[in-house]
């Protein structure tokens, strides 16, 4: 088909007589979609922006990146040298009483101006994978500082040590 000329846009336009057969070849199949698919050749309108100004958008103030517990202070928490301010057992709760919880759980820990808290999630499960998750969310964000496997002695992968800002 040696006869092609490209168009404005680069594509090849077919020749009249080819362009016949084609559409002939063509004219029985049945759509799949209900609406018709525009031709080629029509040019497709452009939209005009509107001089309207568009709303202005609210934005969240920036959170800062989850940051982890810390080698040391990991260790001294797992050998009982600093103090683990309150826990929170999630075992047998659903997904959505589980969130309401530590969502209530780490608001009230973190008015109290506490420092650590251990969350126990369970071995295995949907909330082992869930709560770590959650506290990345930005309703949880706001009393989160960082978040880390516990200790053997707390409970293991079975349990997280969760790092909380102060109440301001």
């Amino acid at each position: 088909m040696s006869g092609k000329t490209p168009d404005s846009d680069g594509r090849r336009i077919l020749p009249a007589e080819d362009r016949a057969l084609w559409d002939s070849y063509t004219k029985p199949i049945k759509p799949l979609r209900k609406k018709p698919v525009a031709a080629r050749d029509e040019p497709k309108p452009v939209a005009v922006p509107s001089r309207k100004l568009a709303p202005p958008r609210v934005t969240a103030p920036p959170v800062p990146p989850l940051a982890p517990l810390g080698r040391r202070m990991k260790q001294r928490v797992a050998r009982g040298r600093e103090a683990i301010d309150g826990r929170l057992d999630l075992h047998g709760m659903t997904q959505s009483e589980a969130h309401g919880a530590l969502l209530g759980f780490l608001q009230r820990a973190s008015a109290e101006d506490s420092k650590l808290v251990l969350v126990i999630t369970g071995k295995s499960g949907v909330l082992r994978q869930q709560v770590p998750h959650w506290l990345g969310l930005p309703d949880l964000r706001v009393a989160v500082i960082g978040f880390e496997p516990a200790g053997i002695r707390h409970g293991g992968d079975g349990a997280l040590y969760v790092r909380l800002r102060r109440a301001r």
